[in-house]
């Protein structure tokens, strides 16, 4: 789909829509991104594709939306699949779906702006610095709504927004949508231990005692980077990541091959813990960097530890983020267990364009609902974290 518009005022512009992220250079997309974007780096989304983790098959194929201008600079782009069904968003619409059935509507195809299988929060209309920023935002959005009524989709959905560019989807007729994570954040600790001393007596002996427990059983751990992990090691750590979801009956989303590639192309945003005993693997946590954040993503082990899950995939990153002095770590969705380990609510955002006017309608006065049971969740939880100083209640961005 190639269109071009011209404005009184702003330039004419072209708009293109990629069926692969190759079709578009990795300098021209990552120009578009903050150093902090590392889930969307052309590097990222072609692994994805290269590697078969989305395309016709998975139910994700890609329809990228790309806005240049007259003389063929890119200025705004959208990173967005056609999408066959709702798994891998982190965002629930199942009953919106059978909704559409019951009234005998199609609620597939359906246009999402995420990430694949990455519930991170980060920036999804993406525009190129300059004078002009707010003019490329917003012919962004309205390029994607005029594709989602082109394509007979029945919604467009961008998930996991940061606050802002939700905001400004919500004024543009985008139905908004809350949810709570649970996020650690760094207040300039210079150890973990300093970071203990914000913890009541009684949750700070918890965590040392899980810590002990760790120790005492003769588990060592290595922090690793991609570059420091050849293919055997991947190969075990990927088993151990593709148990964990064949344990709840599901098949992993993302395949040896990946991981592979990205770690060969972007080998500074891997961050493996890697849990040894004996000099063996026994356990692994995978995560992804920006430069002022840590992702937790992926974890597996091959023996059954106590407090093994919790070392691999909370303290350890924890650890981490205080020696590299990054500001936050998300650990990924759900799991109140992690607010005992000083992880704190945190809500995060998508927003939503219905087609049909009656279901806008519905699912609008359902997400208000939705929304005020989130916030008081959010702030119910917010009252059993550990430290012991008073605390601001659940924020967008944090405290």
């Amino acid at each position: 789909m190639t269109a071009s518009r011209s404005d009184p005022v702003s330039p004419t512009y072209r708009s293109r829509v990629l069926s692969s992220i190759d079709e578009i250079a990795a300098g021209q997309w990552n120009a578009l991104l903050d150093e902090d974007a590392v889930f969307l780096r052309h590097e990222f989304l072609a692994a994805l594709e290269h590697q078969s983790c989305v395309g016709a098959q998975s139910g994700w194929t890609p329809c990228h939306l790309v806005l240049s201008d007259l003389r063929g600079e890119v200025r705004a782009a959208l990173p967005l699949y056609r999408k066959l069904h709702s798994w891998g968003e982190f965002v629930f619409d199942f009953a919106w779906a059978q909704a559409y059935a019951r009234s005998g509507l199609q609620y597939y195809p359906k246009l999402v702006a995420a990430v694949p299988f990455t519930p991170a929060t980060g920036p999804r209309l993406l525009v190129a610095a300059g004078p002009q920023q707010d003019f490329w935002r917003r012919e962004l959005i309205h390029t994607a709504v005029a594709m989602t009524r082109a394509e007979h989709a029945s919604s467009l959905h961008v998930l996991f927004a940061d606050k802002t560019q939700a905001d400004e989807l919500t004024t543009d007729g985008f139905l908004p949508r809350r949810d709570c994570q649970f996020h650690w954040y760094n207040r300039g600790y210079a150890s973990f231990d300093a970071f203990l001393e914000r913890f009541t007596a009684e949750k700070r002996k918890k965590v040392r005692r899980e810590r002990r427990r760790i120790s005492e059983a003769g588990i060592h751990f290595r922090t690793l980077q991609g570059g420091d992990i050849d293919r055997r090691l991947w190969q075990t750590l990927y088993g151990f990541h593709a148990d964990t979801f064949l344990r709840h009956g599901h098949t992993p989303y993302l395949s040896l091959g990946f991981f592979l590639e990205l770690a060969e192309r972007l080998p500074d945003t891997i961050v493996v813990q890697l849990a040894e005993h004996r000099s063996v693997p026994v356990a692994a946590a995978i995560c992804f960097r920006s430069s002022s954040a840590l992702y937790g993503r992926y974890w597996g082990a091959s023996r059954d530890f106590h407090s093994l899950h919790f070392e691999t995939c909370y303290h350890q990153g924890i650890d981490y983020c205080i020696r590299e002095r990054l500001a936050r770590f998300e650990p990924g969705t759900q799991g109140e267990h992690k607010v005992s380990r000083g992880f704190e609510p945190t809500l995060t955002w998508s927003a939503h364009w219905i087609a049909h006017p009656q279901f806008a309608r519905a699912i609008d006065k359902y997400l208000q609902r939705e929304g005020e049971a989130i916030e008081s969740y959010a702030a119910e939880v917010d009252e059993h974290v550990p430290y012991r100083r008073p605390r601001v209640g659940a924020a967008d961005h944090g405290p």
